[in-house]
């Protein structure tokens, strides 16, 4: 079975349709309701309390009635998106799967988790559930070796809660450059562009996938961090979760904006020194 094979049978197996190679693989906003996940801060701390008057939204320059501001209100699905390469072996397996298995505790009972692992080839060993303990034991049953197809992976993760309305968060480990994908960091960048996942993703020191997973998490509002050591994974993994159920979520109909394109966001806080991470857009249909 090749790899190539391998990416269309997962992204299939999510319900989607893989394109040509020469095609930009896509899904798209919609511009009947577009959603933005927003952490709000001061002082490092997150702000609670705020409602939909509270915010302003810039669509393309142009001022947006938010409709919905909630917080810690839906329920969310972490998306494990892991490096099972021949790298990944060992302590750093134990580590990894350490990491896993404690964020997957951390989860609310009404969340859902799902694991897509990647080497050379894109696997997902479970689809979205409830059921935490199925996902802990495809994270256990995972056999390292290969080469590396990150891309493919991302690719596979933006998909795996898509057309479902929970918050999705799609957490990325890789320790290396990319070395077997058929998607390329553009097409991937590009395709969250035109979701609602949030991405954070994490690395060792110095790794080569640094310098995409910090892009892919700027482009989504998310995070890129790495680590020392691997031994963080589990306090980071948790990390991320906790400042994921503090964000909020805004809702909004467009208006006085063309559908398609590249649409630039901006999100304020009205009369407060609050700091706000959400994406920076997204593109329209």
């Amino acid at each position: 079975m090749s790899w190539r094979w391998c990416v269309a049978a997962i992204v299939t197996a999510l319900g989607a349709t893989v394109v040509a190679a020469a095609q930009l693989p896509t899904f798209s906003s919609r511009l009947d309701a577009v959603r933005v996940d927003a952490l709000v801060t001061e002082g490092g701390q997150p702000v609670r309390g705020l409602g939909p008057g509270d915010f302003v939204v810039l669509d393309n320059g142009t001022p947006q009635t938010v409709d919905l501001a909630s917080f810690e209100t839906l329920p969310v699905n972490v998306i494990l998106a892991l490096d099972q390469s021949k790298s990944v072996t060992g302590d750093r397996l134990a580590q990894l799967q350490d990491a896993a298995r404690t964020v997957l505790r951390a989860l609310a009972p009404r969340d859902q988790a799902a694991l897509v692992t990647f080497s050379h080839r894109v696997t997902l060993p479970q689809a979205l559930t409830r059921d935490s303990g199925k996902v802990v034991a495809a994270v256990e049953a995972a056999q390292p070796g290969g080469e590396t197809a990150l891309f493919d992976a991302v690719y596979a993760g933006l998909l795996a809660g898509l057309n479902d309305p929970s918050r999705n968060l799609v957490l990325v480990f890789s320790d290396g450059v990319d070395t077997a994908s058929w998607l390329t960091p553009a097409q991937i960048i590009e395709t969250a562009k035109r979701g609602d996942a949030v991405v954070y993703a994490l690395s060792p020191k110095d790794a080569g996938s640094a310098p995409f997973l910090r892009d892919l998490a700027d482009q989504t509002g998310g995070s890129a961090f790495e680590v020392d050591s691997l031994q963080q994974l589990s306090s980071r993994f948790v990390a991320i979760l906790e400042e994921f159920r503090h964000r909020y979520l805004l809702s909004y109909s467009p208006k006085g904006v063309q559908p398609g394109g590249w649409h630039k966001l901006e999100v304020r806080v009205k009369n407060r020194r609050a700091t706000v991470k959400a994406r920076p857009g997204y593109i329209g249909r």
